[in-house]
């Protein structure tokens, strides 16, 4: 059921006969402007606009508008991690992989979706911990993820994400029961429950906690670069929760799919992953030879790919 376009040079014609290309994406915005920049010098007949799209509540919002059918005016779809499986049947049905393992399309097929075959993972992130070193001596910051279940960590000492998607990324290492375990009993040390980085890491800095259980690691080096006290702390630990995110696909309703679908191959091109990697440091996709796959080599990662997405 599955389109499978034969040549790279049908959908450069497709694309030049379309209209304006109307992206949404996860990236931070000051990646657009370069992005698109990048794109109209390999396409300069291309008008292209972007959109972020973040955030649950953004998600929820947007998935009603798709199953009420009332999105007519995007071209790519951004595909949440929380909802991946509710996105999922509202994408094109391109045979993305067939046309990366066949050439067509110059995307590394690792980057897409086996399963669904149209998707394509242009980012990526991993997890560490954040910790205030003038509140927490050297020798007590945990080394190992069970370190945080240590009685001296107990009542209120740490931070907790309520969106557990770094939790998740652990269960290709340590496997879903471990992962439940210890989810439980991180519970039990009565943690402060948090939700969002910028505000977690503002609050680390300012001394207000000392220590966070499990962060993004480049939001975390984020504010570490911003950090006037000098006092946050990004520490990783393995084996480091890694996880494909920013995943994009061409809209069922797209009116320029052809366009669409030029953009996602330049997404996950060698060129854009380095605008990523610039602009966005920490993000570019793990399989393309960027900043996090660097950063990988030599440790023990539990990759949260498109085989355990769900």
């Amino acid at each position: 059921g599955y389109a499978f376009i034969t040549s790279h040079d049908e959908i450069l014609a497709g694309a030049k006969k379309e209209g304006k290309l109307r992206a949404s994406s996860s990236l931070d915005p000051n990646t657009f402007k370069p992005l698109m920049d990048s794109f109209k010098k390999k396409y300069p007949f291309v008008d292209i606009e972007i959109q972020e799209m973040t955030g649950t509540d953004t998600a929820q919002r947007f998935l009603l508008e798709l199953k009420a059918g009332t999105v007519k005016e995007w071209d790519t779809l951004h595909l949440p991690e929380d909802f991946y499986t509710d996105y999922a049947p509202h994408a094109k049905k391109i045979d993305v992989l067939g046309m990366a393992e066949h050439g067509v399309l110059k995307i590394n097929p690792k980057m897409v979706d086996p399963e669904y075959r149209s998707m394509v993972s242009i980012g990526s992130a991993i997890c560490s911990i954040a910790y205030n070193k003038n509140h927490l001596a050297a020798d007590k910051v945990p080394n190992k993820w069970e370190d945080f279940l240590k009685p001296e960590f107990k009542g209120r000492k740490f931070l907790v994400d309520i969106r557990p998607y770094c939790l998740a990324a652990l269960v290709p290492a340590m496997g879903e029961e471990w992962v439940k375990n210890y989810a439980r009993k991180i519970k039990e040390q009565e943690p402060i429950w948090v939700r969002g980085q910028t505000r977690a890491m503002s609050g680390i800095i300012a001394g207000e906690y000392a220590l966070h259980q499990m962060t993004q690691y480049h939001s975390c080096m984020r504010a570490a670069a911003k950090d006037v006290t000098k006092s946050l702390v990004c520490k990783i630990i393995e084996p480091v929760p890694a996880k494909i995110q920013d995943v994009e696909g061409v809209l069922q309703s797209a009116p320029n799919p052809s366009r669409a679908l030029l953009f996602i191959e330049h997404n996950a091109s060698p060129e854009a992953q380095k605008i990523i990697d610039e602009f966005n440091p920490l993000k570019s996709n793990v399989f393309a030879d960027g900043e996090i796959a660097r950063l990988l080599r030599g440790k023990k990662v539990s990759l949260n790919d498109f085989r355990t997405y769900h």
